[in-house]
């Protein structure tokens, strides 16, 4: 087997496998390429046990008392060994940052819901409440057209 990297800053990137027959880790391989670096689980910690979280059926990530912890389906809730700028680079495009210590699955908040203060909250399936700061929310309307 033969293996070639030419850096070019200049060039749109390519990859070419020229491969005898398509194999496991052809598949793999393919699925690593095209997944544009954005994660499909992480692993999730609570005081019992270690779990795989499908990324996509996290409700929110949020930061509390210095640590990050997913809310998942059904309101459980995970500790997360990443911090929440590493999650942002990391998530694929559905998620938006709600506040300085909240990024939000955009397919999971059912409803918005505005107080008598003028803060306005994201409501999730799973009854979980976040507050989205003024800045994040100005984003999103303008975003989403909210």
């Amino acid at each position: 087997m033969i293996f070639k990297l030419n850096i070019d800053r200049e060039c749109r990137e390519e990859i070419i496998a020229n491969v005898h027959e398509r194999t496991p880790l052809i598949d793999e391989i393919e699925k690593l390429v095209t997944q544009d670096g954005t994660a499909e689980q992480l692993t999730g910690y609570t005081e019992d046990e270690i779990v795989m979280l499908q990324v996509r059926e996290v409700e929110c990530f949020v930061v509390e008392e210095e640590k990050t912890f997913a809310i998942y389906k059904g309101g459980k809730r995970y500790q997360i060994r990443k911090r929440l700028y590493e999650l942002e680079e990391m998530l694929p495009g559905e998620f938006v940052k709600l506040s300085k210590s909240a990024i939000a699955n955009r397919g999971k908040i059912v409803k918005f819901k505005v107080q008598l203060s003028g803060a306005v909250d994201a409501v999730f399936e799973s009854g979980n409440v976040e507050c989205i700061s003024r800045r994040c929310f100005a984003e999103m309307k303008r975003r989403y057209g909210l």
